[in-house]
């Protein structure tokens, strides 16, 4: 099969959502419907020490949260769809700003009952900065939640797009019959699910089918009368208008239960896009390009406690990989085998022997590969648009037993490097390393993860910094000027990026106010070689 062929197969999207709204489960659930699973787990049933597939880590069992970005890979309908589950919590949403720069397409999980919440607001934001398709799966109809008319009322306002209901309830809690399959014409009957999936869903034909009000009765006649009204006052579906980000198709269900899901998969399969060309510094990258090129979007170290290794995310943006190919690393011009690249199912590796533009492979290395990294057949690249945002909470660290401080250097470094958390070196000797965090529940994981992966105690303790900047000149006198005058608060990252640390809103405006030639950055991207304007 040709490469265009091939590209036109893949979807590759993230699934994104509010904490609690169900995403994990919907995750399980389309694995389950695709066929890569044949029993769901619960996220609640922790006793039964059963969770989610996509969950791996030690603290995401204990605590029922997705703190890491799980990958996954399964095939329905022929085509082969690449699945990215991301963390909810709005203290992750660096991991996740990052995923999104990976995928083409965005499933939004709303709970009915709470509608748009803050997080889901800010994920929301950057797929409209980078006018991503969102597909929207409203969730937990089996309960008594919102109107639905509020639901999309709200919806639109916060989307800014034309909502499309592909589907609408009919009834809600203990009164939810279904879903009125608004494009297909059939009613879509409900029955709670067990943990497997339902290859034929019972349904009946025909809005006006006597038989569905014989069989739901006044819950549905309420539901006929919103369902006309959808029909009048929304636009048809427009597949252009969806892929420019101007409309979402919005289906109702309940993942717990096995409703409404496949027809999300089936949606993404017929709408969602297929790979599309990825802006580098250099020229624009098309996927049906010959040549495979590909970038690092994501790092995670100990994912196989057993094996103690790195692998580094890419996301194929061109071309064919095939096992044993040399590929060059832009950032070092060195070239690298690879020969053990490997495929996910959450935390199940399948060995790879090829991969097209669209696919998320998976290569374990030992810190040779960074966030941002382009691998090429010899033509250096870089894609842009990797974030790392300004820390807005600080914690000193140190380990309890100084004989551990080999394994505390090692296990920050590469906690560091894979984005969990941001590490900076004070200029001055003998000071403390500084972790640096955009929200609390940060600096628990990597002490959890520090104890569990590396054997290490540590301890943190609070710093008198309070924010961060990057900082750059266009003379590197000045800049060098800058951080002798200012030793005491300089640090440099886990990429060697200078960063002037603040103790406070007005010691950073005094500080630029004193130094004019010096640029104060909120956000870079990798490598440290790219900042924004700020």
């Amino acid at each position: 099969m040709n490469i265009s062929q091939e590209v036109r197969r893949r979807r590759t999207f993230a699934i994104i959502s509010h904490p609690d709204a169900g995403k994990t489960t919907l995750t399980e659930k389309l694995l389950l419907f695709a066929g890569a699973i044949q029993i769901a787990g619960s996220v609640k049933a922790r006793k039964a020490n059963r969770h989610a597939s996509s969950d791996w880590m030690e603290i995401e069992k204990q605590r029922g949260i997705s703190v890491a970005s799980s990958v996954m890979q399964m095939e329905y309908r022929d085509c082969v769809i690449n699945l990215l589950d991301t963390p909810g919590h709005q203290d992750f949403s660096e991991d996740t700003y990052r995923v999104l720069t990976a995928v083409d397409a965005a499933l939004m999980v709303i709970d009915a009952a709470n509608g748009i919440e803050p997080q889901t607001e800010r994920l929301l934001q950057v797929c409209r900065a980078r006018n991503t398709p969102i597909i929207t799966f409203i969730n937990k109809l089996d309960r008594e939640v919102r109107e639905p008319l509020d639901l999309l009322s709200e919806l639109e306002s916060h989307l800014n797009m034309d909502v499309i209901p592909f589907s609408w309830p009919v009834g809600m809690g203990r009164q939810f019959k279904g879903v009125f399959d608004i494009h297909h014409d059939r009613m879509r009957l409900f029955r709670p699910g067990d943990q497997r999936r339902h290859d034929e869903e019972a349904h009946i034909e025909g809005l006006d089918n006597p038989e569905i009000t014989q069989q739901l009765g006044d819950v549905f006649e309420g539901a006929r009368e919103e369902i006309e009204l959808i029909r009048d006052a929304t636009p048809d579906f427009d597949q252009t208008s969806f892929l420019s980000a101007k409309q979402t198709p919005v289906f109702f269900g309940s993942a717990i239960n096995n409703f409404g899901v496949r027809e999300v998969l089936d949606t993404l399969v017929d709408h969602a896009p297929a790979p599309g060309p990825r802006p580098a510094l250099e020229r624009t990258v098309e996927p049906d390009e010959k040549k495979f090129t590909g970038v690092v979007f994501k790092i995670q170290a100990n994912m196989d406690p057993a094996h103690r290794d790195r692998v580094a995310f890419v996301r194929v943006s061109s071309g064919r990989f095939e096992r044993g190919m040399r590929a060059r690393v832009s950032r070092t011009g060195k070239d690298i085998r690879l020969n053990n690249v490997v495929s996910f199912l959450s935390q199940r590796r399948d060995l790879l022997e090829d991969a097209w533009a669209g696919d998320i492979i998976g290569i374990p290395n030992h810190g040779v590969l960074q966030l941002g990294d382009v691998l090429t057949e010899g033509e250096t690249l870089h894609f842009t648009g990797l974030p790392f945002f300004a820390p807005e909470l600080f914690r000193a660290v140190e380990v309890a037993d100084p004989l551990r401080s080999k394994q505390l250097r090692t296990g920050l470094t590469q906690l560091g490097e894979e984005g969990a958390i941001q590490v900076f070196r004070p200029q001055e000797a003998g000071g403390a390393l500084l972790l640096g965090a955009v929200g609390q529940l940060q600096f628990d994981v990597v002490a959890q993860r520090l104890e569990t992966e590396y054997g290490v105690e540590a301890r943190m303790t609070t710093s008198r910094f309070q924010l961060a900047r990057w900082v750059t000149a266009d003379n590197p006198a000045d800049l060098k000027k800058f951080t002798t005058a200012n030793a005491a608060y300089i640090a440099l990252d886990v990429v060697d990026a200078t960063a002037f640390l603040a103790t406070s809103q007005a010691h950073l405006r005094v500080t630029q106010d004193l130094y004019p030639n010096i640029r104060f950055h909120t956000m870079r991207e990798h490598g440290g070689h790219v900042f924004d304007e700020s």
